[in-house]
């Protein structure tokens, strides 16, 4: 295969050609630390409607179950911090992550290069992406890749880079030159800004998040009639939340992306208030074609904007 040094260096360029801001090659094993944190969750019903996370939960845990002779986990980050943001202050809030492309769309592409490039380059392999969209911990990978840690919102921080990022992995059956991890230590300290800013107190614990009292769940996941409970305290957000990420230390002076997939329709970060609450579906699906938003739905999301102008009961 050739020197373990050169063959990590080489996968380490391809990956930030392609504009991944940082990667680490880690052997695949078994999450054993991160199986009763997350079987826990599940007990306690936080996962609300998203099924999803109950079921193939030993394949979270352990990707060689997840794909035939796993050997390697690349694991990798993509910023999709915007240079600019929506113009009017009074307009309904769209959270940061989706102002352009399906980052699934995008991240899976860039690893399929990637993954390209060392069946060419390095070694004959099969392989196979995975960005937030089967059982895998993203998250809990990453951290264990040394690529930062999980802070007090339960999101991935980087030291470097903040948590404006996605997170995606490509898993190979082959055995890569891995690097010498050192997990990135706990830098929340005593900071508690995220779980103070939280309008829902979603974030029930140090990275403990009732999902079905975050904004983010309630207006993207939940497919049925908004909790009324939480009326007059979503701050505005009409599809997803930023707030936790916003105030967090790590994240005041974030680098804006650069990656053309992630860049929004102008008209989009031109829409005034009046115009969201007046969105016809022509529009919706002119804004959202191929957006994250398109998960939603325009009936989700004119629910969503119904549900912005209730008052806290």
């Amino acid at each position: 295969m050739g020197d373990p040094v050169q063959i990590s260096k080489k996968i380490k360029s391809e990956s930030e050609k392609l504009g991944f801001f940082d990667c680490a090659i880690i052997p695949a094993t078994r999450l054993t630390r991160d199986s009763g944190y997350l079987n826990t969750w599940l007990e306690k019903n936080m996962h609300g409607e998203m099924g999803y996370m109950s079921r193939n939960v030993e394949k979270r845990i352990d990707p060689r179950l997840l794909f035939e002779n796993a050997k390697t986990l690349i694991v990798a980050l993509q910023n999709y911090f915007p240079k600019e943001t929506q113009r009017d202050t009074e307009a309904p809030i769209l959270s940061k992550y989706a102002y352009g492309t399906d980052y699934h769309f995008v991240m899976k592409d860039k690893l399929k290069r990637l993954l390209n490039f060392i069946q060419e380059e390095i070694h004959p392999c099969n392989g196979r992406p995975f960005v937030d969209s089967a059982p895998v911990l993203e998250r809990a990978w990453a951290r264990k890749a040394g690529l930062g840690w999980i802070g007090k919102n339960s999101n991935l921080i980087s030291v470097e880079h903040g948590s404006f990022f996605f997170i995606g992995e490509l898993i190979i059956d082959i055995e890569l030159p891995y690097d010498r991890v050192a997990e990135v230590r706990d830098h929340c300290g005593n900071c508690s800004r995220c779980i103070d800013a939280c309008p829902t107190k979603a974030i029930v614990s140090n990275r403990v998040v009732d999902a079905r009292k975050c904004i983010s769940y309630q207006t993207i996941e939940l497919k049925g009639e908004l909790e009324v409970n939480l009326a007059g305290k979503f701050e505005n957000r009409v599809f997803g939340c930023d707030i936790c990420q916003d105030v967090c230390p790590w994240n005041l002076n974030p680098a804006a992306h650069h990656e053309p997939g992630f860049e929004p329709k102008p008209k989009l970060l031109t829409l005034t208030k009046e115009e969201w609450h007046s969105m016809g579906k022509p529009l919706f699906d002119e804004l959202f074609k191929n957006s994250p938003v398109k998960r939603a739905g325009y009936r989700r999301l004119k629910r969503n904007l119904g549900f912005l102008s209730l008052k806290h009961l």
